[in-house]
């Protein structure tokens, strides 16, 4: 092996037993992230209204009735829509008392768009799915812990660089790279695993890696791009009312409108109401073809006072630069790709746990630590198919268990992680 290979070896092996754990984690809570709302759904069937039926109410009656709820809850909400008629509007108020100090756990409002009925009233990082999100991107300390996911992501990108380097095979034997023995032992098995998985899954894990270090540093690529305030969660400019204040200020539902005269054909996604007299409404629009379906690119400001439209920032006016930086977000989560890309990404979120197995299992047979043993892959067929068997007969029955189980673990290790950031912070 020459120098060069060996010191390449080196690097991916202590990258992967240093912080390979750290990668499994991040791609284990990655991959449920993908499905964040599915998830959060179907651990809490309350969110999901069984039969809709008629219109949504006016988002004026949505907003009056989140003021009852909330009387002492000043400032700006925003009014997420839901993505299907079964779905709940979100509605978020970003900095609750409740919630002062901590990282980042806002208040968020479920409420029927039929009925205005409230049916949740949950913090940030206190649900089963925004706990997982929250590990996954600041680990659950903080922005100790942002700033390191961001570290963890150039590692990953080295990581994932040096294997498609150890990966190439040369030329006169790139037919070989992609066979998997079975019937070579246990170790040969486990060795060409690492290396046909890690090929396949070399390019989406680079590009995860790369957009997940900018989501945690976004400034410095935006920066360099010229796209200032066109990340992930910036609500752009700050833009004021100019209009005197007066005694009919423009209402939800008026805002909306005037908002969807240049984009007429666009999805209404989030609307913002004002904060203070020279407060504005901000609109979020999708317009067909917007890689971004949760949080689009597509922006209206709306003078509080005369009904205005005071700014708009539309993607397809955008440069270069503004364009890529506004689809880091939907790459990083797969929405860009649609419903095949968001499994796609949630089946790579799994690769870093097998990679780090085979390896270890490959790395621990070189050393004489564990011995080869056969595989039998014809004796193992049997088992399979009852176990399928059983699996398919009892699947609602561990559906349940594995809801249960879920439920009881998340608790202990929000507990656990509430202790730990106390002690951090002390």
């Amino acid at each position: 092996m020459s120098p060069a290979r060996n010191a390449w070896l080196k690097l991916h092996l202590y990258l992967a037993l240093g912080i390979g754990f750290l990668f499994v984690l991040m791609g284990l809570s990655g991959s449920l992230s993908v499905y964040r709302e599915e998830l959060d759904e179907l651990l809490n069937p309350r969110l999901v209204i069984e039969e809709p039926k008629g219109e949504y109410l006016p988002l004026d009656r949505i907003m009056a009735a989140l003021r009852v709820a909330h009387p002492n809850r000043y400032g700006a909400w925003i009014l997420e829509m839901p993505r299907s008629r079964q779905g709940m509007i979100t509605a978020w108020y970003e900095q609750p008392h409740e919630t002062v100090g901590e990282f980042y756990a806002p208040l968020m409002v479920s409420v029927n768009p039929y009925t205005a009925e409230i049916a949740a009233n949950r913090f940030w990082g206190r649900t089963a799915t925004t706990w997982i999100y929250d590990l996954h991107t600041q680990l659950q300390l903080g922005l100790f812990g942002w700033n390191t996911v961001g570290i963890l992501g150039l590692l990953l990108i080295v990581s994932a660089s040096t294997g498609l380097y150890l990966w190439w095979p040369g030329l006169s034997r790139i037919h070989r790279a992609f066979a998997i023995r079975h019937d070579a032992g246990l170790a040969r098995l486990a060795f060409d695993l690492h290396r046909a998985l890690g090929l396949f899954s070399a390019i989406v894990l680079l590009l995860l890696a790369f957009t997940g270090f900018h989501l945690a540093y976004p400034k410095m690529l935006e920066t360099i791009l010229g796209a200032s305030d066109m990340g992930h969660g910036d609500e752009g400019p700050e833009i004021l009312s100019t209009a005197a204040p007066n005694a009919r200020p423009v209402s939800l539902a008026e805002a909306v409108l005037v908002a969807r005269g240049p984009f007429p054909h666009a999805e209404v996604r989030r609307v913002a109401t004002p904060t203070g007299e020279t407060g504005t409404y901000r609109i979020n629009l999708r317009q067909r073809g917007e890689a971004n379906i949760k949080h689009p690119a597509t922006m209206v400001w709306v003078d509080r006072w005369s009904g205005q439209i005071r700014e708009v920032r539309n993607p397809n006016t955008f440069s270069g630069g503004q364009t890529f930086i506004s689809r880091i977000w939907p790459w990083h989560t797969g929405e860009a790709f649609g419903a095949m890309g968001r499994f796609l990404w949630f089946c790579v979120g799994l690769m870093p746990l097998v990679l780090y197995v085979t390896g270890l299992l490959h790395w621990l047979h070189r050393r004489g630590s564990i011995k080869d043993r056969e595989v039998n892959l014809a004796a193992l067929r049997p088992r399979l198919e009852r176990a399928q068997s059983v699996f398919l007969r009892q699947s609602a029955d561990l559906l349940r268990l594995i809801r249960l189980l879920a439920g009881w673990a998340l608790v202990r290790m929000m507990r656990l992680a509430q202790w730990g950031k106390r002690r951090y912070l002390d």
